[in-house]
């Protein structure tokens, strides 16, 4: 079966008791042409397809998604929500990179960030958290699942991310390798005789935990095989540890004020090991780790998982990607 058979399958399920309004779509790339979430009509499409070029493994298969569903509720709207909309309201000294200007302006060469439809819904539901207003709430919120990025947010927009260009810079990830000196690339294409394909292929999919591990990029397994005395299982999770907390502290400088560090995604959710380690070397920041409460989760703490006298919060917040991508869908249509 192709996309097409699998969604006529899917509607036939849901079209029996469920009246389909409209249909709300992840995009990933947006560039510069989306700041927002957009009604879905040709010239969007366009402005999508033009945006390929940076994210290739991504966009085309957006589009053939949305061209799939149209075909199957051609009667009703559809809306794109961009993983880099959010993600927009990053300033030019945060976003640009140090390389030659007119890179930027040719060819948009500049931070994007991704994850912005998840760091957006945590943003806001830390506000409710935190009982203040969109406009009154600073957080920095850590994405942790096989992708990973942290994104420092002030009076409801995003003010600094790890993620770049592409998906690939940043902190340490399942398969991904996030920062590294940028001369490896020359390096390794000399001294190994690998082409620019190879090396983008084993930083993507090749590194990061699995890469340095050598046996998985799932968290769970690399705590598993630690336990029983797995060096390497053990330097993956100290690195991706390092990294993350060392990144946390310099998107501080990002914000003004700071109220809560926010964690989330699969193993931001559920692993308390990697939360306290994290939180353990940012003390510096006057927070101290609730251990009960960071053990069950937050989940009697109502996501709280910092002693009372902390001077900064970390909070546990489930992601709802798909709950977002619906709440921006009707709210395009009611502005449409």
């Amino acid at each position: 079966a192709d996309h097409a058979v699998a969604l006529e399958v899917a509607a036939k399920q849901l079209l029996g008791g469920i009246e389909i309004s409209s249909v709300g779509h992840r995009v990933v790339h947006g560039a510069e042409k989306f700041k927002s979430s957009a009604l879905i009509n040709q010239e969007m499409l366009t402005q999508v397809e033009a945006c390929n070029h940076l994210a290739p493994l991504h966009n085309p298969a957006n589009l053939l998604g949305i061209k799939v569903a149209k075909s199957v509720f051609p009667d009703i709207p559809h809306v794109g929500v961009f993983d880099t909309a959010f993600h927009q309201s990053i300033p030019k000294e945060a976003y640009l990179y140090p390389l030659p200007y007119s890179l930027y302006e040719e060819m948009g060469v500049r931070r994007y960030g991704f994850h912005g439809t998840s760091h957006h819904y945590i943003y806001r539901e830390a506000a409710k958290c935190l009982n203040r207003s969109i406009e009154d709430t600073a957080i920095i919120s850590v994405h942790l699942g096989n992708g990973c990025s942290a994104t420092a947010s002030e009076d409801g927009k995003s003010k600094d991310t790890t993620m770049g260009l592409t998906p690939l810079e940043g902190l340490v990830m399942g398969t991904r390798c996030g920062d590294i000196d940028p001369s490896i690339h020359g390096f390794l294409a000399k001294e190994k005789n690998m082409s620019i394909e190879e090396i983008d292929a084993m930083l993507n999919k090749k590194s990061g935990l699995l890469g340095i591990s050598d046996l998985s990029n799932d968290m769970r397994t690399l705590y598993q095989a630690a336990e029983e005395g797995n060096e390497r299982a053990q330097l993956a999770i100290d690195i991706f540890v390092f990294r993350l907390a060392k990144s946390i502290a310099a998107l501080r400088a990002s914000i003004t004020n700071c109220q809560a560090i926010v964690f989330t995604g699969g193993i931001g959710e559920n692993n308390f090991h990697i939360r306290k380690k994290t939180l353990e070397r940012l003390s510096f920041l006057g927070l101290t780790v609730d251990e009960e409460a960071n053990k069950n989760n937050g989940a009697s703490t109502q996501g709280r998982i910092s002693t009372e006298d902390s001077q900064l919060s970390a909070l546990v917040i489930p992601t709802n990607e798909e709950l977002m991508i619906a709440q921006e869908t009707k709210a395009t249509l009611a502005q449409n």
